[in-house]
């Protein structure tokens, strides 16, 4: 009896613990969305249920610059998601597939701002723009170059653990079998390295959207979504926060399941071939 319950035990205990794992990372998430159901109206003590209301989610933009914060925030992320992926794309292809001098230190200085404290590349960029005579014009423009330089590092990182592990054979066989280097990298390497491309730009957009050092110190006047929820936790974070949190944690959940579906959907196909 005591070696069927060991063996049940030896069994089932890493699955239970990867369980238990799992329910501790996500209770800031379960709160936040029981919080954006919360009518804290009438109380001082913000995050004490008091009673359930559609009101929150019903008045997202309630509270005055929230919705324009989060608009400068997700303009931002966009598009500096789109060109630090591409260019670390690119850049990952040259560090993997190419030999070249100088290969060696461009590894290094590609991991330095992962490495850097952010209140370090924060201020030593905003040196930088107060040399260059952009000290007046801080906003979003230079929030835009900054979360570019330090999502770029992550992007190569990523793209380039996938490229890796990729067998180039794959595309030799491609043009054995008549295919140019153009096919052949369309049809054959892009669709096998784009779960490692779509992974880099969820993180690099992720990174984007809630950064607040590097932000606070080269935004100027322009007030994103970080620093909108700093400023007006001085006061009492109004709970339509939460609203904005949970709607960007399930569009998250949805992307990762869609795209864990349509790669399950692809290998079922081919299989079945």
């Amino acid at each position: 009896m005591i070696t069927r319950v060991g063996n049940w035990i030896g069994r089932h205990l890493m699955i239970t613990m990867g369980i238990l794992v799992l329910i501790y990372m996500y209770i800031p998430n379960f709160v936040v969305a029981l919080m954006s159901f919360n009518d804290a109206s009438e109380s001082r003590n913000l995050y004490q249920f008091q009673s359930f209301t559609w009101n929150n989610w019903l008045n997202p933009c309630e509270p005055n610059g929230m919705c324009e914060s989060l608009r400068v925030s997700v303009s931002v992320a966009l598009v500096a998601t789109i060109v630090a992926t591409i260019l670390g794309t690119l850049a990952s292809f040259a560090l993997v597939r190419h030999r070249f001098e100088g290969r060696s230190t461009m590894n290094l200085f590609i991991f330095l701002p992962m490495a850097t404290p952010e209140i370090v590349m924060g201020s030593s960029l905003l040196a930088l723009f107060v040399a260059g005579g952009l000290g007046g014009k801080l906003g979003f423009w230079t929030i835009l170059v900054a979360h570019i330089l330090f999502c770029l590092s992550f992007v190569v990182v990523t793209v380039r653990s996938r490229l890796a592990g990729l067998d180039s054979n794959l595309e030799k066989a491609a043009m054995d079998l008549y295919a140019n280097e153009w096919q052949a990298f369309w049809r054959v390497t892009f669709p096998l390295v784009f779960p490692g491309v779509l992974a880099a730009a969820l993180l690099a957009f992720s990174l984007s959207f809630d950064d607040f050092i590097i932000t606070n110190l080269n935004s100027g006047q322009t007030v994103t979504f970080p620093m909108f929820v700093w400023g007006a936790a001085q006061r009492g974070v109004p709970m339509q926060v939460n609203v904005v949190g949970t709607a960007m944690f399930l569009i998250s959940l949805a992307v990762v399941v869609g795209g864990e579906m349509s790669s399950r959907r692809r290998a079922k196909m081919l299989a079945a071939r």
